[in-house]
């Protein structure tokens, strides 16, 4: 006996078996159940999600000679020769080739006479966006009304290329992707089933493969078995579909947390070597740091405990901002290859890019602090763990007399961590608002400063309190110094700034603004809805006010 491919060997048939259509199989099932049949089924969805299958699973459910039901037998000469393709009442019929008004004329008149053995004569039209317009016009009334003994399920994965008098006359069913975790268990089954030794990595590899198609999957997996001679191995599946391994991916991420350029210049050779898909990696790498940032923000949407134990170094080390950034270079990266001299001196472009733009960047040359270690009781369990800008210490201390005598060592702003304790504020912090008024202030600097409320304000030494969210405005030192000098000009002294990480405790100069905004917004709001004229209009148009085109003045 021939060699039956797996995509055939295994098509599920009947709704039990069918895998990742919960929601279409829930509403054909009560259907069913009840009696209340429709004339006309149209199911859309992507390549391989399983539209014929349905079409076939209803077929027999309609004609089991067990009667009606949500569960045929299967096992009845219908179900058999339905299965089969060779039930003469089941008429599958592809649009693609059969697409004029003679060949629908045809198939309508022959839908008039009475089923030959089975209660209903089932018309299976695949791929039916592709008919001509005159066809569809020619079936438009009998799939309206079409005889008792007639129902019309069609298919397609273009529903925007059906026409709405179509769509109108049809139940419709919108088929989704196969899930990935779906397609791996689905194939773990079947591999187990087929007696085939598998590594549970190498049927992840083939399920981002298939993309959310289930057939695609099945025969990636028969292509997987004979490509390893019997088994599936991740290292032959890699090879067989061209895909970056995850430990490129991931010696590239330790190199750009380690700070070591080398490193990720490395991985970029060893991936030439072995001639590997450069817009692939960037693709994978775009997706990893996806998750990493899933993991930081919403640690539950990551199902899979190895993945999250996997990832959880990454999102302590990495901060948020950062992560944002690294996705937007890898995407745009993979963008610009077309454009580089060849695809690995683009790829490579995109390692330094990433490297260039890390938190905490020092010139060329100059020796570059490590980060302290920050165990995660220091920090609220749904904040990630932040890297500092500038070199700490192992003991944060608290500013006062003995910090300030220590910045005046330096050649730049202090920075102090959200653990210390910031001071409390002085009568002056009412004015800050006033500072950033009175100097010329611009871009990040500026941004700085109105997110900032001022904590201390002595003689030499000057405190700012910044919230931790925006700590980013933190990653680079040259807006710190600018305000400082700023600071210098306006009090007419030499002064020495430190900024605190740490929560505001009264309204920032930001903060403030917004509200101020937010208030005369309101107040234009209510003096347009309060307005005799406006309210007589509402009345007599029975009209409202759209507020998001009402401006203060």
């Amino acid at each position: 006996m021939s060699y039956q491919v797996l995509a055939r060997k295994w098509r599920p048939k009947s709704f039990a078996t069918l895998v990742g259509q919960e929601h279409v199989v829930k509403a054909l099932t009560h259907a069913l159940e009840q009696q209340r049949l429709h004339h006309a089924y149209l199911f859309t969805g992507t390549r391989g999600v399983g539209k014929t299958t349905l079409a076939r699973i209803v077929a027999k459910a309609l004609n089991c000679e067990t009667g009606i039901t949500a569960t045929p037998c299967g096992t009845c000469s219908s179900c058999q020769e339905i299965d089969g393709g060779r039930f003469v009442d089941y008429i599958e019929l592809d649009a693609a080739s059969n697409r004029g008004v003679e060949d629908m004329t045809s198939l309508l008149e022959k839908a008039t006479y009475a089923p030959t053995r089975g209660r209903f004569k089932v018309y299976v039209i695949d791929e039916v966006h592709q008919l001509s317009g005159h066809a569809f016009n020619a079936m438009l009334k009998t799939l309206e009304e079409p005889p008792e003994h007639v129902k019309f399920i069609l298919a397609t994965t273009d529903p925007q290329k059906i026409p709405v008098t179509v769509l109108s006359r049809c139940l419709q069913f919108n088929l989704k992707q196969m899930p990935l975790g779906h397609i791996v268990d689905h194939l773990g089954h079947v591999l187990a089933a087929e007696q085939v030794p598998c590594e549970a990595a190498a049927l992840r590899h083939i399920a981002k493969a298939a993309a959310g198609s289930m057939r695609d999957a099945l025969s990636l997996l028969d292509q997987a078995i004979a490509h390893g001679a019997g088994k599936v191995a991740e290292a032959g599946v890699r090879d067989m579909l061209g895909t970056v391994g995850d430990d490129y991916l991931f010696a590239i991420l330790d190199g750009l947390q380690a700070g070591d350029v080398q490193a990720m210049l490395a991985v970029a050779d060893a991936m030439d070597e072995r001639s590997l898909a450069f817009e692939s990696a960037l693709q994978e790498l775009a997706t990893l740091f996806h998750r990493i940032a899933l993991l930081q923000f919403a640690p539950q949407a990551l199902a899979d405990d190895a993945e999250r134990t996997r990832l959880a170094p990454y999102a302590e080390a990495f901060d948020a901002e950062f992560l944002q950034l690294s996705y937007q270079i890898a995407i745009h990266g993979r963008d610009d290859l077309g454009l580089a001299p060849d695809e690995f001196a683009g790829f490579t472009m995109t390692l330094l890019r990433l490297f260039a733009f890390r938190p905490g960047q020092t010139p060329a040359g100059a020796a570059r602090p490590r980060p302290a270690a920050v165990t995660p009781a220091a920090a609220p369990a749904s904040v990630p763990v932040a890297r500092p800008t500038a070199a700490p210490s192992a003991t944060v201390p608290t500013p006062g007399p003995s910090a300030a005598a220590a910045s005046d060592a330096g050649a730049s702003p202090g920075l102090t961590l959200a653990q210390a304790s910031p001071p409390a504020p002085s009568k002056a912090a009412a004015d800050w608002h006033d500072f950033i008024g009175r100097m010329p202030l611009s871009g990040l600097t500026r941004q700085l400063a109105q997110h900032c409320e001022l904590a201390d304000m002595a003689d030499t030494q000057v405190t700012l309190r910044l919230p931790p969210a925006h700590k980013s405005l933190l990653n680079t030192k040259p807006p710190q110094e600018k305000l400082q000098a700023e600071l210098q000009a306006l009090l007419g002294r030499a002064v020495r700034l430190t900024i605190v990480l740490g929560e505001a405790e009264g309204l920032t100069p930001a903060e403030r603004s917004r509200n101020e905004k937010r208030e005369r917004q309101e107040m234009a709001v209510a003096a347009i809805e309060g307005d005799p004229f406006v309210r007589d209009v509402m009345d007599l148009f029975d009209a409202s006010i759209d507020e998001s085109t009402i401006k203060p003045l």
